[in-house]
């Protein structure tokens, strides 16, 4: 089995490319080794010293490191864990885990701005996420309100020097321009 590996904007995540599917619907982000305890795969990346987080997507696993540790350290060792998860057939999430759809969040915003919510969420889901995952991360819709359009950052976008340019200059520009009413954007 042969994995690659890419580069994301964020220097403390890279991208696992495993070469097959990782994670059906949606993605999965793990922030610590407690959260990761439903995913076999997950939990045998935070066995790695250094790993802060680890991302599932749909054909690719991020990981996060802590800064006071070197990729050329710890990307071996990630490597050997993600091959041997995939060479031992354990499943992606514990089987409990599998059945319960991907936690859903809460999300917010006024009953007479469900059509632009709709607009927003379409907007997010065929131009905007499909281009943060090529980058190892994935954008939620958490809410809206008076103008402002309220999303939150998982894997490799979370804590990435240049997330809050993509916000500004990527993501609020196309949807000012696309939805009449939004004003700006905010990551949460």
């Amino acid at each position: 089995m042969f994995i690659q590996t890419e580069a994301t904007p964020n220097p403390a995540t890279l991208k696992f490319l495993p070469g097959r599917e990782v994670l059906a619907g949606e993605p999965r982000d793990f922030r610590d080794p407690g959260t990761a305890r439903i995913s076999p795969l997950a939990s045998a990346v935070f066995l790695v010293d250094g790993v802060t987080g680890v991302f599932l997507g749909a054909d690719f696993v991020s990981v996060t490191k802590d800064d006071a540790v070197e990729w050329s350290h710890i990307k071996p060792a990630i490597l050997g864990a993600v091959m041997e998860h995939f060479m031992s057939g354990k499943p992606i999430l514990a089987e409990s885990a599998a059945a319960d759809a991907a936690p859903r969040v809460e999300e917010f915003f006024e009953d007479e701005d469900v059509e632009t919510v709709e607009v927003i969420k379409e907007l997010l889901d065929t131009r905007v996420r499909p281009a943060v995952a090529m980058d190892g991360g994935d954008i939620i819709f958490r809410g809206y309100r008076e103008g402002t359009v309220f999303l939150h950052m998982q894997g490799a976008c979370s804590g990435c020097p240049s997330s809050t340019a993509t916000l500004k200059s990527g993501i609020e520009n196309l949807l000012r321009h696309f939805v009449p009413g939004v004003e700006q954007v905010q990551q949460i």
